[in-house]
């Protein structure tokens, strides 16, 4: 591998080849990475607010919890805190303005430690429990121009009240109650368009809700505690009127989407690196026109055909092998560069997020590897009885 031709034509191919293996895994490497860490970038500001698990109810919208079954939620060492919750579609008027596509959040005190939802919150602050306040959406606050601990302006919230037949006064058709807002959001476009949070109580007003009726429970779960234990253990205690859902499941959408844009982007740069091993192809059917007067030699020493071309086939993979490792080298240098300093950025103040995952390597390594060793046996293929035994 290491070895110089005694042609400079073919060393310079050579040189050109082990180049482009090295570019072509160290450009594979930082894509991945960056990606990695886009991904994470856009995850933490889910997570803050997302539960460990969610039990949600498995038929209609809701279900009921008795004192007996949160008690014993309350006495499960896997859990450390749970957030009852009142969630449903609700349309919001303030002044001459409206917005029908909000759903109400009613969460209890427990919210604020099964979630980091106070970290989210730029302006102003968390309602109170047991009173009128909310805390509104960054999305719906700048499209009904709602300002933050202005009592003088109300706004009215409602939620159609549930029955048949003809309606005949809107009034009557429809639960309100007047809110004022008092902290502003701030988690992600989807979530900034579409919640508002408020008191428990107030969310089961608005929904004729019983007292102990809730559409989930929200759970924060022991670090170090498995999923499938406590998952079980909560089947257990709520019995089957219930589904239980992790985070992933909660932003499934979200997710296959980040996972379907992984795949394209490791697809697109797979391709250029299969062309750019073409190099790798041509370099070894030089080497062996180069060489083809000590191949006729080494054939009539007693070299069969599968020798010589195992000789051509271990160049080209030790090629492959060694820029790969040499490339993924030099790409974790340069992303940790980019983590350590932040040289490149999306904003001023924001640079353009890397992730360095074992996940990534391991792809590189091996497509790098498997792309070289195929590589490898098609050029050493070229090598025939017909061209070493004239």
């Amino acid at each position: 591998m290491l070895s110089k031709s005694s042609n400079n034509a073919i060393n310079f191919i050579t040189l050109i080849a082990a180049i482009s293996v090295v570019l072509g895994a160290l450009s594979l490497f930082i894509v991945l990475s960056g990606f990695a860490g886009l991904k994470d970038f856009t995850l933490q500001f889910t997570s803050l607010v997302d539960p460990d698990l969610k039990a949600e109810a498995a038929v209609g919208k809701s279900f009921k919890v008795s004192s007996e079954e949160l008690q014993a939620l309350q006495n499960h060492p896997d859990i450390v805190f749970f957030s009852q919750i009142v969630e449903e579609r609700v349309f919001i008027t303030f002044e001459d303005k409206n917005y029908p596509n909000a759903y109400i959040k009613g969460v209890d005190e427990n919210f604020e430690s099964v979630t980091a939802i106070d970290s989210v919150v730029p302006l102003g602050s968390w309602f109170s429990e047991n009173s009128n306040q909310i805390v509104t959406g960054w999305g719906i606050a700048n499209r009904l121009n709602i300002g933050v601990m202005d009592y003088g302006k109300t706004l009215e919230l409602y939620i159609p009240k549930p029955g048949k037949g003809q309606v005949t006064d809107v009034k009557q058709a429809f639960t309100s109650t007047k809110v004022i807002n008092v902290g502003i959001f701030d988690i992600n476009e989807a979530a900034n368009n579409k919640y508002i949070y408020a008191p428990i109580e107030m969310a089961r007003f608005l929904l004729n809700f019983e007292g102990n009726q809730i559409t989930a429970l929200e759970f924060k779960t022991r670090e170090g505690s498995k999923e499938s234990d406590t998952r079980e253990a909560i089947t257990t205690i709520l019995g089957d009127k219930v589904i239980l859902k992790n985070s992933e499941q909660l932003n499934d959408a979200l997710y296959k989407m980040l996972n379907t844009e992984y795949l394209a982007v490791y697809l697109i740069f797979t391709l250029i690196l299969i062309i750019a091993l073409f190099n790798v192809v041509g370099t070894i059917i030089m080497m062996i026109l180069d060489k083809k007067k000590t191949l006729h030699t080494l054939y009539h020493m007693g070299a069969t055909i599968q020798d010589i071309r195992r000789i051509f086939f271990l160049q080209g993979s030790l090629m492959t092998v060694f820029g790969g490792l040499i490339g993924l080298l030099v790409g974790y240098l340069i992303v940790q560069v980019q983590i350590s300093f932040g040289l490149v950025k999306i904003t001023p103040s924001l640079p353009y997020p890397m992730a360095i995952n074992l996940e990534n390597f391991l792809i590189v390594f091996i497509t790098i590897s498997v792309l070289g060793i195929l590589a490898s046996k098609v050029a050493s293929v070229r090598i025939t009885k017909n061209l070493v035994s004239y």
